[in-house]
C-alpha cells in the first residue's frame, strides 16, 4: 500500500521525538517516499542530519529558508504529501492544530495539506488526560484527522499510563489503512489463523509449527481495505492489528464453536487456521508421570470445521480454503476444493524453500472451481494475502452481477 506514495512525517518536540528515525526506516522499507518536516523543538530531541540521512531528502525545518522557500516550499510540501503522519504530535501541537494557527513549517504545512493526517499523540499522562489535550483531540476528529490513540506503560517521566507513542508497526499499519483503497468497506469477513492445541494432560499438547502470520496477514489487507473483519485465532505470539475483532481459542472443538457462531452472518470466510486433525480420546487431569518407556495415546478425529462450514454456506457467501501439501499438490488441493464446497482454494506445498509455517513469505497457487490454476510468485504474506483479497473480490462481484 505504501509502495511509490508520499509521505510527510512531522516530527514534534518530545522524547518520543528519538523514534522518528526508526519510523522513517519502516516507511522507507515499505518503498515510500519520506518528506520529515520537524519543529524547532524536535531539533533538540533528534538532529535534522539523522532524519535526513534516512529519509534521503531534505529536512524541512525553517520556514524563512531563502533556498528551499524560493518556491514556496511548503505549499509544494504540502500538496505533494498523499499522508501526513504526526509522530509524536506533543499537547502543543494538537493545540495550535485544534486552533488553526501556523507559526511555523509544521503547522503551516499541516494547515496547507489536503492529504489526509494521521496524529499520534505522545506526552505526559496527566497532560494527555487534561481536558484541553483531550477537547482538542474532539476537535480534531471532527475536522476529520484521524488519531491513533496512545498506548499505555511506563513513560519517560517515570510515570505509569496513557500517553506512550503508538507502536511503529502500528503507526505504519495505520498509514497503510488511510491510502488503501476501501474495496471491501461494508463487507463481514472472517479469518482463521495459527496451529491448535489438543492436550493429553494439564501439561502437553499435540500441535504443529504454524505460527498464524498467514492469517494474521488475510486479516491486517482485509482491515486495510476497510472490511469489517472477525479473526478467530489459535495460540501464536503475533500481535493484533489494531480495528480488528479477536476471538482466541486453544483447541478444534473451540475454533468449530467459535467460526460456526460466527458464519451466518459473515459475507467472506477464510479459513487459514492449520487446525489438528485428531485429538487424545482421554485428557488426563493431571500429570503423566514418566512410568515407562513408552506410552500409547489413542486419537480420534476432530470436527472438520471447513466441511462444515461448505455444507451450510449462504448461497451470497464467499469461501475459502488451505490446502497445504507435501506432495500431488494440484491433486489434493482440487479434491479438497471439490469436496468442501469453497469458492476456490489456495495451496502451497511445504517442500518448497520460503513456502508454509513460519515463513514470512509464501508461493502459492489459487485453484478456483472452474479448474484455473493462477500461480503466485514468492512474496511476502501480506503481499500473497493482497493477491488473495483481489480473487474475493472478483467473485464476490461476479455473484452479485457487478461484473460478468
Amino acid at each position: 500500500m505504501l509502495e511509490g506514495k508520499s509521505i510527510l512525517l512531522g516530527v514534534s518536540g518530545g522524547i518520543a521525538a528519538y523514534k522518528a528515525a526508526e519510523l522513517v526506516r519502516g516507511f522507507v522499507k515499505e518503498q515510500a517516499t519520506v518528506q520529515v518536516v520537524m519543529t524547532a523543538a524536535a531539533q533538540q530531541f533528534i538532529t535534522p542530519l539523522t532524519l535526513q540521512a534516512l529519509s534521503g531528502q531534505p529536512v524541512c525545518t525553517d520556514l524563512f529558508d531563502l533556498g528551499l522557500e524560493s518556491q514556496i516550499g511548503h505549499i509544494q510540501v504540502a500538496r505533494a504529501a498523499q499522508l501526513a503522519v504526526l509522530a509524536p504530535a506533543t499537547a502543543n501541537l494538537i493545540g495550535k492544530m485544534a486552533a488553526g494557527i501556523a507559526d511555523d513549517y509544521l503547522t503551516t504545512v499541516i494547515l496547507a495539506t489536503t492529504a489526509p493526517v494521521l496524529v499520534c499523540p505522545a506526552m505526559n499522562d496527566k497532560m494527555y488526560a487534561h481536558p484541553a489535550t483531550q477537547r482538542n483531540l474532539q476537535t480534531l476528529r471532527l475536522l476529520g484527522y484521524h488519531i491513533l490513540e496512545p498506548e499505555s506503560g511506563s513513560l519517560a517521566c517515570g510515570e505509569e499510563g496513557p500517553g506512550r507513542l503508538a507502536g511503529l508497526p502500528d503507526i505504519v499499519e495505520a498509514a497503510q489503512r488511510l491510502l488503501a483503497p476501501p474495496t471491501l468497506q461494508g463487507r463481514r469477513i472472517l479469518v482463521s489463523a495459527g496451529p491448535t492445541w489438543e492436550a493429553f494432560d494439564p501439561v502437553r499438547f499435540m500441535t504443529n509449527p504454524s505460527t498464524g502470520k498467514m492469517g494474521y496477514a488475510l486479516a491486517s489487507v482485509a482491515a486495510r481495505r476497510s472490511g469489517e473483519v472477525h479473526l478467530v485465532t489459535g495460540p501464536s505470539a503475533l500481535s493484533i492489528p489494531q480495528g480488528i475483532n479477536v476471538y482466541r481459542v486453544i483447541s478444534a472443538e473451540e475454533m468449530k464453536q467459535a467460526i460456526l457462531d460466527l458464519a451466518p452472518t459473515m459475507d467472506v470466510i477464510v479459513m487459514a487456521a492449520a487446525v489438528g486433525d485428531y485429538r487424545p480420546q482421554t485428557v488426563a487431569s493431571q500429570k503423566l508421570k514418566k512410568a515407562s518407556p513408552t506410552m500409547e495415546v489413542t486419537l480420534v478425529r476432530n470436527p472438520d470445521i471447513l466441511s462444515l462450514l461448505g455444507e451450510n454456506k449462504l448461497q451470497a457467501q464467499v469461501l475459502v480454503g488451505f490446502a497445504a501439501e507435501t506432495e500431488n499438490l494440484l491433486e489434493n488441493a482440487r479434491e479438497k476444493l471439490l469436496k468442501k464446497n469453497l469458492d476456490f482454494i489456495v495451496a502451497n506445498d511445504l517442500s518448497v524453500t520460503g513456502s508454509g509455517f513460519a515463513c514470512d513469505t509464501n508461493q502459492v497457487k489459487i485453484i478456483d472451481r472452474s479448474g484455473e490454476v493462477a500461480d503466485c510468485p514468492c512474496l511476502p504474506k501480506d503481499k500473497v494475502a493482497a493477491l488473495i483479497w483481489d480473487r474475493v473480490e472478483r467473485s464476490l462481484a461476479v455473484r452479485e452481477g457487478a461484473i460478468p
